[in-house]
């Protein structure tokens, strides 16, 4: 009988979309090396960080169902990770504006207790405005997204950067693809509505 869902994530809009289906869950963080491995495609590489993030969590907790999940962006086939600092940012967003990127939101549902995973990575690509230096120097200085894959937060100001976005979920962008995970869910008798 699983008793606790875990998101292994310290992503507080990760935990935000999570809430949005009204289970209990705890949320900790894995702490996990995120870098790719060489010659890894960039869908491959948020699915091995996925799996890898619930599978560290099931180390402390062996009866949880745990939600494991990642995202890398990529452009012209170059992975897009989190910028960390402004220049990094600024680099990242001139490399975008006018541009379509994708999104591989990585998602990851293991049963610690019968170690059965469900894993599938959901695209969402996203076409960015071609904005100027100067609005992206005002959007970084007002959102500071650099722990965000490809420096965009859509869930905040980024948002103003978009153009238009493509995908079967738009919770996918964000990081949490929750149309995936609630069928995850229900395959592991664990109901929403």
């Amino acid at each position: 009988m699983q008793t606790t869902l875990i998101l292994a994530s310290s992503s507080p809009y990760r935990q935000e979309l999570l809430a949005k289906l009204g289970l209990p869950f705890q949320a900790i963080s894995p702490e996990i090396d995120e870098s790719p491995s060489v010659g890894e495609q960039p869908h491959a590489t948020a699915l091995r960080l996925a799996q890898l993030k619930a599978k560290k969590i099931a180390e402390t907790h062996p009866n949880a169902l745990i939600i494991g999940c990642d995202q890398v962006a990529t452009l012209d086939g170059i992975q897009l990770g989190k910028p960390m600092t402004h220049e990094n940012a600024v680099k990242q967003l001139q490399y975008q504006r006018g541009r379509r990127v994708t999104f591989h939101s990585a998602l990851c549902l293991y049963n610690a207790v019968t170690r059965e995973m469900q894993a599938e990575v959901v695209p969402y690509d996203v076409e960015f405005r071609n904005l100027t230096d100067a609005q992206i120097e005002n959007y970084l200085r007002i959102e500071e997204p650099y722990n965000c894959a490809g420096s965009a937060k859509s869930e905040g100001l980024g948002i103003a950067l978009i153009a238009s976005m493509t995908g079967s979920d738009p919770n996918a962008l964000i990081g949490l693809p929750l149309i995936k995970l609630i069928t995850m869910l229900q395959n592991e008798q664990v109901n929403v509505v």
